[in-house]
């Protein structure tokens, strides 16, 4: 296990690009969901921007439908100085815990960083690291509160309505990726393995898995209507993970 001193340019970060994004295909057509773009740029470029501007310097893509298109990407891009970007071929149809087993001996000499190739947030990462590493425990998981996708209604017991809320901020945590993983929770994880269902519930199970609570914004590229809410957000100068 790292130390809470332990530089980010120590600290290998594993992104899942291998996704199919069927939510999207209808309107991205025949690119891979990880180049759907966003202000000019495709998604990952955006999430490998996140951890190099806080001094994260080793990035690997873990490729599947349509790598070959990530790879020339990455391959082409101009990236920060310092930063290297290397794709792997983890396979079209592999899990996502499956795509990190592919690659775990390059993430297992300590604390490594994973996370999705369509996720968005102004989050501190040294503050995700260092709080990982004081908790002791095998993984760590960012927690956030979704924007609802509907407005809600006020509704009293008596059935009358007393207002509306246009699409507040979700009541429960779900998953919000950049996770922080040790060698003993790189174990766990199978080459067949969906890492949200399995490895993730044995973690839980075994009290190994602490909660990051971000509150700040996070946002998914699930389908076409994120990817035109992303850009219109970067559009008008309002795209808050954009640090650099």
């Amino acid at each position: 296990m790292c130390t809470a001193m332990t530089p980010p340019q120590d600290i290998p970060v594993a992104i899942l690009c291998g996704g199919r994004g069927t939510r999207l295909q209808e309107h991205a057509g025949s690119i891979p969901k990880p180049l759907v773009e966003v202000g000019g740029r495709p998604i990952v470029w955006h999430v490998v921007q996140l951890f190099a501007v806080q001094g994260f310097r080793e990035i690997l893509l873990l490729t599947g439908h349509l790598g070959e298109q990530v790879d020339a990407f990455a391959a082409a891009a101009q990236w920060p100085a310092g930063i290297r970007v290397t794709c792997v071929d983890t396979g079209p149809g592999t899990p996502t815990g499956g795509r990190i087993a592919r690659v775990a001996e390059r993430l297992s000499g300590g604390t490594c960083c994973v996370t999705y190739g369509d996720g968005v947030a102004d989050i501190d990462l040294r503050a995700l690291v260092d709080g990982h590493v004081a908790a002791g425990l095998e993984a760590t998981m960012t927690l956030v509160r979704p924007q609802e996708r509907f407005g809600v209604a006020e509704l009293a017991q008596d059935g009358r309505i007393s207002g509306f809320r246009e699409k507040p901020r979700s009541d429960h945590w779900v998953n919000g990726g950049f996770l922080c993983l040790e060698p003993t929770a790189l174990a766990r994880i199978g080459r067949d393995d969906v890492l949200e269902e399995g490895p993730l519930q044995q973690l839980a199970h075994a009290g190994q898995l602490r909660g990051h609570r971000h509150e700040g914004f996070w946002a998914c590229m699930d389908t076409y209507k994120d990817a035109i809410e992303l850009n219109d957000l970067y559009a008008k100068g309002g795209a808050p993970w954009r640090t650099w």
